[in-house]
């Protein structure tokens, strides 16, 4: 897309401040390789571009959640390790055994589907064990580890599988001295010294999201998998903001003004009038809505930079459009086809995704992850990523 086009939206993906975010999580964990987490289309930066920058600045893993994210890298030319762990019965496990992914395995269930694939595809299938030590969601519990421990080096013993990896997720990582991470931690020491005891002998065994990559040090072990952080977003604002830990905001969003008008006070804005005017004003119409992913539940509260300063959404958030309350001088202040950043890096005095988050009674993944396909991604600084 071209950069100076007339726009109706477009989210601005920053690529070189994503390879400096990499490199920034890198020396946070100097020992440890760096998974570069694209699941979701990148949290909504675009998922091939991403993968691509963030290999270029040294990550040496990608990780999906689904299969499918999983191929498509595969069919887009992205090559090297790439995981994939949300599983589900009859899934594609013969094609992620042919184009080579590591899987993540958390029952038995599963390690029957990926041994039958693999005897179908003649090759061996990579795959990760997964331990519940206290999240509650995907992984084997304790009490049924050692039944997929057996099985898995079973599966081992006739070639049919290879685990290259244990691994876990933590619960509470973004509340520091939340006591359930060091039990979990202790939990999957003590799972991952039994498996070992048991013959498996992995490539990594990886427990840091990014929130223990910003601020547990201990947890890094040898892969550290960083997913919202390498957008430039904190994982928590009791951690810290992007700034404090070196990192930069990726993405930009803008709408461009598609009209101005006065309006005399008392005039009700949008469905409910749950916002009427108080004096004779100007109204600033921003055309984009629920439908391209503003949170509807920011109405009356998100914030815009228009014309040089804040303003907030004044009444609903529509399907496709919202409003903004121009002030008394606002036309003539801005004009039809004006830029209306929503969110970006901050520095230029528009608000950021975690500005959104609060206003939206969320968390800033939310927001940048729900941005919508009709809104184009622009990539800007990209580069021969692999050959940077």
């Amino acid at each position: 897309m071209n950069q100076n086009a007339p726009f109706r939206a477009r989210a601005e993906i920053d690529l070189a401040a994503l390879r400096d975010n990499v490199r920034a999580l890198r020396a946070m964990a100097p020992r440890a390789a760096v998974m570069a987490v694209v699941k979701a289309d990148a949290y909504g930066h675009g998922m091939v571009p991403c993968a691509k920058a963030a290999l270029a600045a040294g990550a040496t893993w990608i990780g999906t959640a689904t299969p499918e994210e999983a191929l498509a890298l595969r069919a887009a030319g992205i090559e090297g390790r790439v995981m994939c762990w949300l599983w589900t019965p009859g899934g594609p496990w013969r094609e992620a055994v042919e184009a080579d992914l590591d899987m993540g395995v958390s029952d038995l269930w599963a390690l029957g589907e990926v041994v039958h694939a693999a005897r179908e595809a003649g090759r061996t299938a990579r795959i990760q064990l997964k331990a519940d030590t206290g999240l509650g969601r995907g992984g084997s519990q304790p009490a049924d580890w050692a039944a997929l421990v057996a099985e898995a080096r079973a599966a081992e013993a006739t070639g049919s599988v290879r685990v290259t990896g244990l691994w876990s997720h933590f619960a509470c990582a973004d509340e520091p001295g939340h006591p359930s991470i060091a039990a979990q931690l202790s939990v999957f020491k003590d799972l991952v010294a039994y498996a070992e005891k048991e013959g498996i002998n992995p490539e990594v065994r990886h427990i840091a999201n990014s929130p223990a990559t910003l601020t547990l040090p201990e947890t890094h072990l040898d892969l550290v998998r960083t997913g919202i952080a390498m957008y430039g977003i904190s994982p928590s604002p009791e951690l810290g903001t992007p700034a404090d830990f070196g990192l930069r905001p990726v993405m930009t969003l803008k709408a461009s003004v598609a009209l101005v008008k006065g309006v005399p006070a008392g005039h009700g804005v949008s469905y409910g009038h749950h916002y009427i005017t108080d004096t004779e004003t100007a109204l600033g119409l921003i055309p984009v809505g629920y439908a391209d992913g503003i949170p509807r539940n920011a109405s009356g509260r998100g914030p815009v930079l228009v014309g040089g300063a804040w303003r907030r959404v004044a009444g609903r958030v529509a399907m496709d459009q919202f409003v903004v309350d121009l002030g008394p001088d606002g036309a003539d202040r801005v004009r039809e086809g004006d830029a209306a950043v929503l969110f970006g890096p901050g520095d230029q005095g528009e608000p950021t995704a975690e500005d959104w988050a609060e206003a939206a009674d969320t968390i800033a993944y939310e927001i940048v992850t729900r941005i919508g396909a009709r809104v184009p991604r622009v990539h800007l600084n990209e580069l021969d990523e692999l050959n940077e």
